[in-house]
């Protein structure tokens, strides 16, 4: 059949349906597929905060939203183009993020009777109990259809209903003019080795998806998204948490320092561990430990012992590794701390992703402890955050905290691969052996940092641990001396921001509103400002990468202007250390709790009250 062919300047297509139905990866392969096209994209995987909640019901589905565009692409989308709803409840969790013209895809085989109840619907017409009787739907019987592509290939039935989403991506192909080619090759990658019989039916089910929905007079439209033009080089599709850890082994290549990571698995941060833990070719050394606190050790052990030390967690694994993290502090030994952020307070919601451990990074630990915190802003960014927090742990002599997100670490967006010929040198501050006496807490004048002993360096001999102690390397209980050296910890810190680069501020320098945002907001503040610019509102925008120190032209660039609006989601942390860093100022606040990300309309609006 001949479709309308239409050409569109962006879409955002969202998979959604059980824990088991594959929908991860069928987004994963239309994000990927998108990237080589040449599309600019950003993803948002929606997992579900329940390990093995019931089937079909909608706390057990599972989303993942992709936004790909033939221009720049800042967020996974407000709401979708096309939502893929697999069973009732993917559905009734997700009928609300279909636009107004939105076009609705659903496997008819799962919409029974029984289904239905179970996924909270009252009435036999689910579409117009979720509010989206009015939009495009497609009801094909995706179940039914799988087996009859996959009839004669001597697959059991098991095998055979796995494939059901792979028959929806072909669909979703024809209806987004994507080429089949990328799939192909990921299938002849994962299976040719160890199941070449599961090759050629997923090859054939993914192609009936295609042929079925060209066949079909109930697909309205198809779409074409051109190319967008990017900067020229080579790219790939990257996940944040997958970018962090590359980041890490470059920092480590440019160190000349071998890396170690010592963690314990915690959602949504036991990607990078696994992902540092494929590359021991690279002299990549990992350990999974038993649990927090011996995974923040190990890694003060290998820094202690001249490595470029790492461990990596989420919420209330930053809490466990509080104690140890101070003794880092102590030491004063070059460590690398990465919390991606998740819905907390204690185990919260696992999988989904906030902004709330802003004031754990900045004060949770005993004593006077101050420390570098830097939080990355995209997926494509964590490299670069994760280099230079190495770079200001192993040249500063600090432990360094990295913050990420959950919405940042499982999502994506194209990369351009680096040339590491255009990163820094990092210098780390190793002493060399020497006939004079060792004194470990002898600072840079410049910097404050003091230089790193080697253990089994001759005439370094020193020690460590976490009372306090003189320039000497003696223990020491005097009060002044204690407070020389909490206040020579303290300005070490602040001396970071001679590494740091300034603000920039997108917009005019000066004016009625300024708009501030840190961490994964960055795509949709933008967004939401560049809507705002649209509509003849003049604002300004300013992100945060440094938290501590702040850069140093902060307080120029906060003075431009009458007000300043911190947008986080929390409840407000940013917002309270800028009050406490520069008072002078008024702050208004746009929040969000939930779990979720921002959407771009929300921003919009709070800039206009704020106008």
């Amino acid at each position: 059949m001949q479709h309308k062919v239409i050409d569109a300047e962006d879409v955002v297509i969202r998979f959604a349906g059980d824990s088991g139905d594959g929908m991860q990866l069928t987004g994963t392969l239309f994000a990927n597929t998108s990237a080589v096209f040449g599309n600019s994209l950003s993803t948002f995987p929606d997992y579900p905060a329940e390990i093995r909640a019931p089937k079909g019901t909608v706390s057990g589905v599972s989303g993942f939203q992709v936004h790909i565009g033939s221009r720049k692409v800042n967020t996974p989308g407000d709401y979708c183009d096309m939502l893929v709803a697999m069973n009732p409840a993917a559905l009734k969790a997700n009928a609300k993020w279909v636009s107004r013209t939105g076009l609705v895809l659903v496997n008819s085989d799962a919409f029974d009777e029984a289904s239905l109840r179970k996924a909270g619907f009252s009435t036999d017409d689910p579409f117009a109990e979720a509010g989206v009787s009015d939009r495009n739907i497609i009801v094909a019987p995706i179940t039914e259809l799988t087996k009859e592509s996959l009839a004669g290939t001597g697959l059991d039935q098991q095998s055979v209903l796995k494939c059901k989403n792979m028959f929806t991506l072909g669909m979703a192909c024809y209806i987004y003019s994507r080429p089949l080619d990328y799939v192909y090759g990921y299938i002849a990658s994962k299976f040719s080795k160890k199941h070449p019989e599961m090759v050629e039916p997923n090859r054939k089910v993914v192609t009936d998806g295609f042929n079925y929905a060209a066949a079909i007079q109930a697909v309205p439209n198809i779409y074409k998204v051109a190319p967008a033009p990017l900067e020229k080089g080579t790219y790939r599709n990257i996940t944040g948490n997958q970018a962090l850890a590359w980041g890490l082994m470059a920092a480590s290549e440019k160190s000349g320092l071998k890396l170690f990571c010592g963690s314990y698995p915690i959602t949504p941060a036991t990607a990078i561990l696994e992902e540092l833990a494929l590359h021991k070719g690279l002299g990549v050394k990992t350990m999974q430990t038993e649990d927090e606190i011996a995974g923040i050790c190990t890694a003060i052990g290998a820094a202690f012992a001249g490595r470029l030390a790492v461990t990596t967690t989420s919420g209330p694994g930053l809490s466990l590794k509080s104690e140890a993290l101070g003794l880092a502090v102590m030491t004063e030994l070059p460590l690398v701390v990465v919390d991606v952020q998740r819905a907390g307070p204690c185990t919260g919601m696992p999988t989904k992703t906030e902004q709330t451990d802003l004031n754990e990074a900045l004060y949770g630990r005993n004593g006077e402890c101050p420390i570098p915190v830097i939080a990355a802003h995209s997926p494509a960014h964590c490299f670069d955050a994760a280099f230079m927090v190495a770079k200001i742990a192993l040249e500063r002599m600090t432990p360094v905290l990295l913050l990420s997100e959950g919405f940042l670490g499982n999502g994506s967006e194209p990369w351009r691969v680096p040339s590491m010929a255009s990163y820094p040198e990092i210098k780390p501050r190793i002493a060399e052996a020497s006939d004079e006496p060792f004194r470990p807490f002898e600072r840079d004048a410049e910097t404050l940092a003091r230089r790193w002993a080697v253990p089994g360096t001759p005439g370094l001999e020193h020690r460590v641990g976490g009372l306090e102690k003189q320039h000497s390397g003696a223990l020491s209980t005097d009060p002044d001396n204690h407070e020389l050296m909490v206040s020579e910890r303290a300005g070490k810190v602040a001396k970071v921001a001679d590494m740091i680069p300034p603000v920039k501020v997108d917009g005019p320098a000066k004016g009625r509103l300024l708009v501030v945002g840190w961490g994964g907001t960055f795509g949709h503040i933008l967004s939401a400002v560049e809507k705002a610019r649209e509509e003849g509102l003049e604002v300004s925008f300013a992100h945060f990468d440094f938290i501590n120190p702040l850069p140093a032209n902060t307080e120029e660039v906060l003075s431009g202007f009458d007000r300043i609006l911190v947008c986080e989601l929390n409840s407000g942390q940013f917002a309270s250390w800028l009050r406490s860093t520069h008072p002078a100022h008024e702050y208004l606040q746009c929040n969000k709790v939930q779990g979720q990300t921002f959407l771009v309309h929300e921003i919009l609006s709070s800039i206009k009250n704020a106008l």
